[in-house]
């Protein structure tokens, strides 16, 4: 390897092709993955990613003007997997006239009586617009299934039906980003033990996690069965290794930065002449 490619680091095309899933493929999420580095090193991932997010706030700007397309991205994680320090490193290059972010937490006492995917569409980008997912629909798929929130056969049958509610969005021009944040066991407890410690984080921290943490091997099932069933051409899933947050930020920015960049976006055209104007 040459000194240029030791500071540039590996091609980052090459790392969106590493953690793209693909459909219909067996998964195993395995700890050791969590913390693969794809070759990378910290400080080259760390400049590449502040170039990335330069060509994203470019990338964004046209993609706003041109208005013809949505792009939705959905985060999952397990609890301290990292979505909200995503969304702070990586999607604040979006300016947030285009882009919004929706946490979903337990559904309201107005979202229970409707369908699982109401409170969902209703947030779900307009064309020129950006969404962000932190959790989605698919906790309908992982805390409804590990808890038993509702019958076997009422979960299970959501997977195909989450599947043609994507394929609809896509048919109406939205791109569908799903990142999945793969953390280890021993991971997410240093996470939540800082959250303990500090102060400034321990707001962040709640003792359902540590129930949900005693269901590791169930959500870990879970999440296995919500990769592999609900990948499809259209909206794959990217399971990226999210121990080194350094790693994770680089690995969505790519992906990001490359979505927009395979729409053909352009900007409008105008009814005028601009030559024909003066301004006095």
């Amino acid at each position: 390897m040459t000194d240029r490619a030791r500071k540039s680091g590996p091609k980052e095309e090459s790392l969106v092709r590493k953690v793209r899933l693909e459909p219909g493929k067996k998964v195993r999420l395995r700890d050791e993955d969590a913390g693969r580095r794809f070759g990378w090193e910290e400080d080259a991932a760390r400049a590449a990613t502040a170039t990335l997010r330069g060509q994203l706030e470019a990338l964004q700007h046209k993609f706003y003007a041109d208005g013809r397309f949505a792009l939705l991205v959905v985060l999952q994680a397990i609890d301290g997997g990292g979505k909200d320090s995503t969304i702070r490193h990586v999607m604040s290059a979006f300016n947030p006239q285009g882009c919004t972010v929706t946490s979903f937490k337990a559904p309201t006492t107005e979202e229970s009586r409707h369908d699982y995917l109401w409170r969902i569409h209703r947030h779900t980008p307009a064309r020129g617009e950006i969404a962000v997912f932190n959790r989605s629909h698919y906790e309908d798929v992982l805390i409804a299934r590990v808890d038993e929130l509702v019958p076997h056969e009422v979960w299970s049958a959501r997977y195909q039906q989450i599947n043609d509610f994507e394929q609809l969005l896509n048919a109406a021009n939205t791109r569908i980003v799903k990142l999945f944040l793969h953390i280890s066991r021993d991971e997410q407890k240093r996470r939540l033990q800082q959250r303990l410690d500090d102060s400034t984080k321990r707001w962040k921290f709640d003792l359902s996690d540590l129930k949900k943490r005693k269901q590791w091997d169930e959500y870990q099932a879970a999440y296995e069965a919500m990769l592999e069933r609900c990948g499809t051409r259209h909206a794959p899933w990217h399971v990226i290794p999210a121990d080194h947050k350094w790693l994770r930020d680089l690995a969505v920015a790519q992906i990001l930065k490359d979505a927009l960049s395979e729409l053909p976006l352009r900007y409008p055209d105008v009814n005028f002449d601009p030559r024909s104007i003066r301004i006095d």
